[in-house]
């Protein structure tokens, strides 16, 4: 049943689903279905349609404070690495094709500029645009203002003045709780308290299973399962895995798994932002792999991309959000860090870290992949699906912190 907020106050549910990358296009679904609100507005940086990629119709947060009946309104941010997204960055992810190389070359302005030229591309005078204070948006006069399951990683390496800006919003917010260990050790360090939930996506076989089985009984999905009768890895990896070397290692590893084991190939995006995943750079993995069966994939539709994990015998790849899809249908997983990225935490490893057992917990080098990969399809398909009701019942019992201070 449906229930309106107390006051009549609208909730914004407010986040990163203003443009194609998988996770956070789902975010809202999750919380908006847990929440069970007849009041609730979409609102990211940008007014975008994503419907045909089965998100929302998302609102503008900043048009949003000449809308009649937004005053006063409760705003979840709904998950997601929102602490260290800054300005620029989201104005690049946020880019048309057209125009993504003019603002990559901004980088500079912004960092000489700010708050002004963050107001002037984003419409939010804020170095942290995905994080919504009371400061940053005055005239809405928030009435309850909750963080759900955010990630702030790379907290610990942020500018100093977007650090205050984030660390004031917190302080100031209702309720903030975070998606792994780390980033809660960086917070409280900084002396701002937040608990500890897992992020909202564990909850998508709990609450849209049903919906994702039907996907998977036609279309591409069903394309995918007739073609590879005993079954597939779904591989992804972000568009800058794309050099010569980082491929050849690939479809080294990607063949020796899949080969013997008798298992197909798809290669899936898990984003079609700038910077997430590229077509052409599976079709060059593609043709390397000449020894093992392979298929691109191409829906960019989230329901079809969650059938297509939960179907598949194994999980490879860079996506955090392909992991926990893969965890809450009891599939196998191996996330692979990208090169550049070793001696750094990633926050696929913050989070394995915090809610996998240490056996399932691997975030693995490109190198590594064969061996990750096999030791993952070994696993017990109990204990997996142990796990993925573990962390549903987790969310559930923290997101009752979220129902609390809206009610």
């Amino acid at each position: 049943m449906s229930i309106s907020s107390p006051g009549g106050a609208p909730t914004i549910l407010f986040g990163a689903f203003d443009r194609h990358n998988f996770g956070d296009l789902l975010f809202p679904h999750i919380v908006g279905r847990m929440l069970a609100r007849d009041d609730v507005r979409f609102a990211g940086l940008a007014a975008r349609d994503l419907r045909r990629y089965g998100g929302h119709q998302v609102a503008a947060v900043a048009q949003l404070t000449a809308s009649p009946g937004t005053t006063s309104p409760n705003i979840v941010h709904v998950g997601g690495e929102l602490l260290t997204c800054n300005a620029w960055e989201a104005a690049v992810m946020l880019s048309s094709a057209e125009r993504v190389q003019a603002a990559i070359a901004g980088e500079s302005t912004w960092k000489r500029e700010g708050t002004a030229w963050a107001l002037a591309h984003l419409g939010v005078p804020a170095r942290a645009p995905y994080v919504c204070s009371r400061h940053a948006i005055a005239r809405l006069h928030a009435r309850r203002v909750v963080f759900n399951a955010v990630g702030g990683v790379d907290l610990d390496t942020a500018a100093p003045a977007l650090l205050t800006e984030v660390l004031d919003a917190l302080r100031a917010a209702d309720h903030v709780s975070v998606r792994d260990t780390h980033t809660k050790a960086l917070l409280q360090k900084a002396n701002v308290d937040a608990e500890l939930a897992p992020d909202p996506v564990v909850m998508v076989a709990d609450l849209f299973g049903n919906k994702i089985r039907r996907r998977a009984s036609h279309g591409e999905v069903k394309q995918v399962r007739n073609a590879f009768p005993r079954g597939y890895i779904a591989v992804q990896f972000s568009a800058d895995f794309g050099d010569d070397r980082t491929l050849d290692t690939i479809a080294r590893r990607l063949e020796s798994t899949a080969v013997p084991s008798g298992l197909g190939v798809v290669l899936f995006r898990a984003g079609a932002a700038p910077w997430h995943d590229d077509l052409r750079c599976y079709a060059r993995l593609a043709s390397r792999l000449q020894r093992a069966s392979v298929k691109l994939f191409y829906s960019l539709n989230i329901w079809d991309i969650c059938a297509l994990i939960a179907q598949s015998r194994l999980y490879c790849g860079s996506s955090l959000h392909g992991r926990i899809v893969a965890m809450a249908f009891g599939v196998p997983r191996v996330n692979v860090r990208h090169p550049a990225r070793t001696g750094r935490l990633t926050k696929q490893a913050a989070f394995a870290a915090t809610w996998e057992r240490p056996e399932q917990a691997a975030v693995v080098a490109i190198d590594d992949i064969e061996q990750a990969c096999n030791r993952a399809l070994a696993s017990s398909q109990g204990e997996l699906n142990v796990k993925a009701r573990e962390l549903a019942t987790c969310y559930r019992e923290a997101f009752a912190s979220v129902r609390a201070r809206l009610s």
